[in-house]
């Protein structure tokens, strides 16, 4: 293997971890600068404008997923992560400058694409980086910087408060643009013995591009946890998008305080959750070769009651502590999605494989928040919880029960 002092690979999960953190704080803060935003451009002041706006960053970015994994698994990682950030950072400070909603919109389109090519290139080298002792904590610490990233987005309506929705848009896309270049001077791309002797294979012809495809897809287990996958993503998302409406319909709170209130409290709960749960699962790996899978079993067996006290909680500490135990679960589920993939695929296609299962988990929440707002206008919610917690329980039992890991790490498999 190449030489890389016995620190690198900590000094890469600090470097990606702004760069996950920029990831999150760019995409969210939109969401909550419309009432400044619309000043300027009235037609924000419409809601079905400003869905638009917010769902086509999600869908581009859900279908750009398997095709960024695809090309994160043949060209090389750190160059595709620092493109991707200087794209999005350009396509934010753009925003600043943005004077009609179509520019808007364009833009926003355009950050889907280009933030898509982040993630599957991320995970999948923080994965090369770290092997099956550190692997979880790893990915965990990186998980860290998406959540505070989330938590840190719901402050863009205060800067623009106190200065301009264009300079709070101008100004963390400067950040993004300067930190790749401290990327481009810092990282560097992960080189195996096997690297050092036989010369990769980055021709981008059809037919090589779509060769990881076809061994991930013929893959039964990666179709397992494709589905342990997007399943959570469902009640993630719903938690995410609706939580906060819910708290402020359900205890007479202001939005304004009932937002930031949940979005923290979910936020650094998962924070402490992908901490605890990469840790503990690096440990257990090292006894039971279904360590990360009980693991990350745990944590979403803790989502579950969680779901039906949000339903049916109608007291503040009773939605507070569904908030956190939800987080917290959610985390240590979070952290061990890649950990586990590793155990199944090889680390030529782990990329590709992330980025369809980033695909099935954004796909997924669009659907469900279309789907669960209805039910929030029907009057009763509550059920769909349970529903949702239901789904949860079968997803659980097929992976505890189908997926059986024979290696801590596939390495040597399909090369």
């Amino acid at each position: 293997m190449k030489s890389y002092s016995s620190t690198y690979h900590w000094i890469v999960v600090a470097l990606l971890w702004v760069v996950a953190l920029l990831n999150y704080l760019d995409r969210q803060m939109l969401s909550t600068m419309r009432p400044s935003m619309q000043i300027d451009i009235v037609e924000l002041k419409s809601a079905t404008n400003f869905g638009y706006l917010m769902s086509v960053f999600l869908w581009i970015y859900g279908l750009m997923s398997p095709i960024s994994g695809i090309i994160a698994d043949k060209l090389n990682k750190k160059w595709l992560i620092i493109g991707s950030l200087m794209v999005w950072s350009v396509v934010t400070l753009s925003m600043g400058y943005a004077k009609t909603f179509y520019q808007l919109y364009f833009l926003r389109a355009l950050m889907g694409v280009s933030e898509a090519f982040y993630i599957p290139a991320g995970l999948a080298l923080i994965a090369d980086y770290h092997k099956e002792h550190t692997r979880s904590l790893a990915i965990g610490l990186h998980m860290s910087g998406i959540y505070l990233g989330q938590a840190l987005g719901g402050f863009g309506a205060t800067i623009a408060a106190n200065y301009s929705w264009q300079t709070t848009f101008q100004f963390f896309g400067m950040i993004g643009i300067f930190y790749s270049g401290v990327l481009i001077l810092f990282l560097r791309e992960y080189k195996s013995a096997e690297d050092l002797t036989i010369p990769s294979d980055h021709s981008l012809n059809f037919t090589s591009l779509f060769t990881g495809l076809s061994v991930v897809l013929s893959n039964i287990s990666f179709w397992i946890i494709l589905m342990y996958f997007a399943v959570p993503s469902l009640p993630g998302w719903v938690v995410k998008n609706w939580l906060p409406t819910l708290f402020s319909e359900n205890l007479g709170i202001e939005m304004s305080k009932a937002g930031p209130i949940t979005t923290i409290t979910i936020a650094g709960a998962s924070l402490l959750g992908v901490l605890i749960g990469g840790y503990f699962s690096d440990k257990w790996l090292q006894i039971n070769l279904k360590g990360r899978i009980y693991t990350s079993a745990i944590g979403l067996s803790m989502t579950i009651p969680a779901l039906i006290l949000i339903g049916y909680g109608h007291s503040f500490i009773a939605i507070i502590s569904a908030a956190f135990c939800f987080g917290l679960g959610f985390g240590i589920f979070d952290c061990n999605n890649m950990p586990i993939l590793c155990q199944f695929v090889s680390s030529r296609y782990r990329a590709t494989a992330y980025g369809l299962l980033n695909m099935a988990g954004i796909i997924a929440g669009a659907m469900i928040t279309g789907i669960f707002g209805k039910s929030i206008e029907s009057g009763n919610p509550a059920k769909n919880f349970v529903v949702l917690a239901g789904i949860l329980i079968g997803a659980l039992a097929i992976q505890l029960i189908f997926l059986k890991p024979r290696t801590r790490d596939c390495i040597d498999q399909l090369r």
